[in-house]
């Protein structure tokens, strides 16, 4: 039978590859990556191709379900819409709007019809209690680009290809595919880095990245602030900033750096494990390269200073002339315009949980307060649940106390493709068609590109009359939550259309010509535009924002203080085929050798009499797992290793592969309180563990 080929982007991960499904008749029989697709040339990642094993899986949700008792039933999409609508509205009604909570997960942001269509639905909710994986990830990058910058989507970008030194922090684009660095085939691009240039990665794990680089350097878990605030103080030492380029679009630049120079950074060896020879030696290279970069990525962020690490990073690429410069840093500019006029710029700490205090950071509180919000009683206290592709009982803090609270919600409504540990919760599930069958732009990844690119992709298949699409599915909520709360609704047209709005915004290229052009269109290199796309007040890079500069004064000056002896330092970790907890249904992605084990160095094996392979106890101060051990001299001593994502041995779920997926959940050892500091993101590097064996 003749195969026929169709084209269309990854919707899995953040590569954004293209794709060439191949069809026989209307059936999908392979997936191969686009050798025409001018920005990923062919990658594919696993990802991609499990994307067949999506597809056929018999666990995925075909029909809305509604729980009876300790099971559930299927039901019509009619009623199912409006059940969901009145139940979240029964609760406002009776507690208020904020007794009504929203958890977003990852797989939102990969997709234009749940993320486009959100909005509406969270705007009748009108509550204060919107959470997102954001907050286990990268609130620091938003949150210093809103505070110097204006917008929370006014992200400085690795110029990767041009760029001939990078030092690049808590990152490992050969398994994250880059992340907020859309780069397809990042692995190439590195190596070709390394082939003209230089790469230095700082990373408490030899990874996958720093295999590849020109040089690798271990650094304490949470030590990175001190790393950053040591390279600026030896910048100065080299030579001046180059900050001409920046005119008069500098605001509180000296400033910054006068509290920079008042930090003793003498106890660096002790606090991040890197001589003051090292830095200073790395910082005349970075500062005599014409082009160069630091970059920090999650591994920065999820630890207890991670914002002040993002803040120094900018810092440090303003002092060497390499922000908003080509071979340095600059935003995208996309041609669905994410900053200016009509998008969401963020904002900062204008409400606070109710329980701790803590800060909002761009319309959502830090995850790490939704148990406590459910559990406390009190006005405003949390009594129902809306959640959307995400599952925070694999991917949150102290996530067994989360399990146990969602059991006691008064109603909980879930838009998902599995019955899986957080869903199995829900009063109703809702299932989005096929990703196949509905049109898709990437608005988030194309603005984190390395290039500017932009690519449509069309239906695969006809939706069937079972089927609805998510972005169908969060418009009749919002309609039926709308109508059983008495307020109006403005529906949004559908995808097409709004994707043609959003290019007619951008005014560069039309709906039109992408769909001519069905292996997607590369408009060119990153330019300098953030100058010229400043929202703050004082139109000017905002170099010493007030919330960082408290956060730097009672930054502890003082030297380490005594710790457990025998307590380690836990860190995670990812792989290729493991796209945190999305994918472990799908054969393709979880075959081959298990991947959870807990890396530990070979002097911490002796040290407790522990063998390579055995299984052990790992606790922290708020739950224990048991896993197995896996010796690792890519750790340094005193830091083990754990993968984010797994943890599906748990009853009442219906994922039958994922169920026999080896592996404990990192989150049930992670610390709710262990947050950085200025945005409250969850500090899952650093936490304090103990390993012992099970006997």
């Amino acid at each position: 039978m003749t195969r026929q080929s169709r084209f269309r982007s990854c919707p899995l991960c953040e590569a954004i590859c293209g794709l060439e499904l191949q069809y026989e008749a209307d059936t999908l029989v392979a997936i191969r990556g686009d050798a025409a697709d001018p920005f990923s040339r062919g990658h594919i990642c696993p990802k991609g191709n499990a994307i067949l094993d999506l597809e056929a899986d018999p666990d995925r949700l075909r029909m809305p379900l509604r729980r009876r008792g300790s099971d559930f039933e299927e039901i019509g999409w009619d009623e199912a819409l409006a059940e969901a609508g009145e139940r979240l509205a029964a609760v406002q009604r009776e507690h208020g709007a904020d007794a009504v909570a929203a958890y977003v997960g990852n797989p939102n942001v990969h997709h234009f019809g749940h993320l486009a269509y959100l909005s509406p639905l969270l705007k009748s909710l009108r509550s204060r209690n919107i959470f997102s994986a954001s907050s286990v990830d990268q609130w620091p990058h938003q949150l210093v680009a809103y505070l110097m910058f204006g917008h929370q989507f006014l992200l400085p970008i690795p110029d990767i290809d041009n760029t001939d030194f990078m030092l690049m922090l808590g990152a490992n684009p050969v398994a994250s595919n880059g992340s907020l660095m859309t780069a397809p085939g990042i692995e190439k691009r590195l190596k070709a880095l390394v082939e003209r240039g230089t790469l230095v990665v700082v990373d408490p794990r030899r990874s996958e990245t720093a295999a590849i680089a020109s040089e690798h350097l271990f650094v304490r878990p949470g030590g990175d602030v001190w790393l950053l605030l040591a390279f600026i103080q030896a910048l100065q030492r080299v030579d001046s900033p180059r900050l001409a380029a920046y005119g008069d679009r500098l605001q509180g630049f000296e400033q910054a750096l006068a509290a920079i120079n008042r930090i003793d950074t003498s106890a660096l060896v002790a606090r991040c494990g890197i001589e003051p020879g090292t830095v200073q030696r790395l910082a005349a290279a970075f500062f005599n390269s014409d082009r160069a970069v630091v970059y920090g990525r999650m591994g920065v962020s999820t630890q207890a200073h991670g914002t002040l690490c993002q803040w120094l990073i900018q810092l440090i690429n303003v002092y060497a002339g390499q922000l908003d410069r080509v071979g340095g840093c600059l935003p995208n500019d996309p041609v669905i315009p994410v900053t200016g006029p009509g998008t969401s710029a963020g904002g900062y700490a204008r409400w606070h949980s109710r329980v701790r205090g803590l800060p909002e950071v761009s319309g959502e509180l830090p995850v790490a307060v939704l148990r406590e919000e459910i559990t406390t009683p009190g006005a405003g206290q949390v009594r129902g649940l809306f959640t959307c592709a995400g599952n925070p009982v694999l991917s949150t803090p102290d996530s067994a106390a989360l399990d146990t609270a969602l059991a006691g919600l008064q109603a909980m409504v879930s838009v998902d493709i599995y019955v899986n540990e957080t869903t199995r919760h829900a009063h109703l599930i809702l299932p989005p068609a096929s990703m196949l069958s509905q049109p898709h732009y990437d608005l988030i990844f194309n603005a984190f590109a390395v290039r500017r690119v932009a690519k449509y992709s069309p239906p695969m298949r006809p939706q069937a009359a079972n089927e609805r699409a998510d972005w169908q599915i969060l418009q009749g909520i919002a309609a039926a939550h709308a109508e059983a709360s008495g307020k109006p609704f403005h529906p949004l047209p559908p995808p097409p259309e709004l994707i043609a709005q959003g290019l007619a915004r951008g005014g560069e290229i039309s709906l039109a010509e992408l769909q001519a052009a069905p292996h997607g269109l590369d408009l060119g290199a990153l330019r300098p535009t953030l100058l010229a796309r400043l929202q703050t007040a004082s139109g000017a890079i905002e170099c010493a924002p007030a919330a960082l500069l408290d956060a730097l004064r009672v930054l502890d000056v003082a030297l380490l203080a005594a710790v457990d002896s025998s307590a380690l330092q836990l860190v995670g970790r990812r792989h290729i085929r493991s796209n945190n907890s999305w994918m472990h249904n799908a054969p393709r992605l979880v075959k081959g050798k298990p991947r959870h084990q807990l890396l530990m160095h070979p002097a911490d094996l002796a040290a407790r009499g522990l063998s390579d392979g055995a299984r052990v106890r790992l606790r922290s101060r708020i739950g224990s797992i048991d896993t197995d051990v896996q010796a690792s001299d890519d750790l340094q001593a005193g830091v083990v290793c754990l993968p984010h994502g797994f943890g599906h041995a748990v009853a009442g779920t219906r994922q039958a592969r994922a169920q026999l997926v080896d592996g404990a959940n990192y989150n049930v050892l992670s610390d709710p309180a262990h947050l950085d500091g200025v945005s409250g993101n969850v500090a899952l590097n650093g936490v304090e563990v103990w390993v012992e064996a099970i006997r």
